[in-house]
């Protein structure tokens, strides 16, 4: 593991261990020359390879050939960002470094500043960290009308990472935090980053996509119903390892009571309705198409249907509003009685000239058909009058 080379008289060493340190010295003639050589060895927990939201290990430890002044350690992510250690123990030539969970967005190389004023040290050391899970928000939150299409998109960072080493998951949802989990599908993804997915359930009205990213995991809801809501839960198991993703999906859909024209005069109740709580900063209103600040009204905290009290037809419109963004819009048309009459109208006279037609028609077959029977008869008739004709005889006197 050394060698000097003949043209400078260096010595090289290569693939050092903590046992190289100490004093080298080079004699010359009468001369001698000596050199201190600190070896600093890092440790990575899990060679490097986390899971989203695990917290690495480092260990950092030193031999040298003399005590060494306080060393001061600064840690540094693969932004170049100052890390501070949750927690920090020191013994003699050792520091043990825990650092915070670890994000999707963690990974990369990552540095190790090692200074100390005597003798003068400063020294890097680059370790890398792979961090494999999941690109979506902590808390995120999808809204969906019923009828209407939705797709729950989980993004994992195995490949923008390269990650080299296959592994599992699973998709499975529950209607409620109380409920039982159901397992739409199972995944896995090997060394080469190729992707297999299989359905589990046959009972809940889901698709694959075909076309999808190469590193997303997708559940697609062609016709949402409104007990479709709930937490949508993504896992990938590594070596016996966990992390999960979770989507909730929150359905919305509107009617009225009762159900029909508005007669004038009359009053009809709009229901405008969620399938679970909104968060502080989220609400819905009501409001009319072409309407006044009076037919505007907005949900309390934490209820979860809206009711509005309406005299007059036309366009109105449920909105579900979170941070002030729009999230959803669903309108309502509220006709007149005397439109609705005249459909029914219109409908029971379309209705009534078929029926007029059919019976028309009728006839004509029964009248074609009691004539033919008549001819019949008639015919039957002629042949037994000349079947007597041939059979009487006449006498002569």
């Amino acid at each position: 593991r050394s060698e000097i080379t003949s043209t400078n008289k260096q010595l090289r060493l290569w693939n050092l261990e903590l046992s190289d340190a100490g004093i080298y010295t080079c004699t010359y003639d009468s001369h001698k020359v000596h050199t201190s050589l600190h070896v600093f060895k890092l440790t990575i927990s899990l060679n490097g390879h986390f899971l989203q939201n695990e917290a690495p290990e480092l260990t950092l430890m030193h031999n040298s050939p003399r005590p060494l002044s306080e060393l001061i350690i600064t840690l540094f992510n693969s932004k170049n960002n100052i890390v501070t250690p949750e927690r920090e123990n020191k013994a003699h030539q050792k520091y043990i470094l825990n650092l915070k969970k670890l994000k999707a967005t963690d990974s990369g190389t990552w540095k190790c500043h090692v200074h100390s004023n005597s003798p003068l040290i400063n020294q890097n050391i680059s370790f890398a960290i792979q961090v494999l899970g999941f690109q979506n928000p902590d808390l995120e939150r999808k809204y969906a009308t019923v009828d209407s299409t939705v797709i729950l998109p989980w993004r994992l960072s195995f490949q923008k990472i390269k990650w080299k080493e296959g592994f599992t998951g699973q998709v499975s949802w529950k209607q409620q935090e109380s409920a039982n989990t159901h397992d739409l599908l199972d995944f896995n993804i090997t060394a080469q980053g190729e992707q297999h997915e299989t359905k589990k359930s046959n009972h809940f009205l889901f698709e694959i996509p075909e076309r999808k990213s190469e590193s997303n995991i997708e559940v697609k809801l062609p016709k949402v119903h409104f007990n479709h809501s709930g937490q949508y839960q993504c896992q990938l198991a590594y070596k016996g390892r966990h992390v999960q993703s979770e989507i909730e999906l929150v359905v919305m859909k509107v009617s009225a009571n009762p159900v029909g024209p508005l007669s004038r005069g009359a009053n009809m109740t709009l229901i405008c309705q969620v399938s679970s709580p909104l968060p502080p900063n989220a609400h819905l209103r009501w409001e009319r198409d072409n309407g006044t600040q009076k037919d505007i009204k907005i949900s309390k905290q934490n209820e979860i249907k809206l009711e509005v009290n309406i005299s007059a037809a036309g366009l109105w419109i449920c909105d579900l509003i979170e941070n002030n963004d729009r999230k959803i819009r669903l309108p309502y048309h509220v006709e007149e009685d005397s439109v609705w009459t005249r459909y029914v109208v219109t409908g029971a006279s379309v209705g009534g000239s078929i029926l007029v037609f059919a019976l028309v028609f009728l006839c004509i077959i029964s009248g074609l058909s009691w004539q033919r029977r008549r001819q019949r008869a008639k015919r039957m008739a002629q042949a037994r009058q000349h079947l007597l004709e041939n059979k009487t005889c006449q006498c002569q006197q």
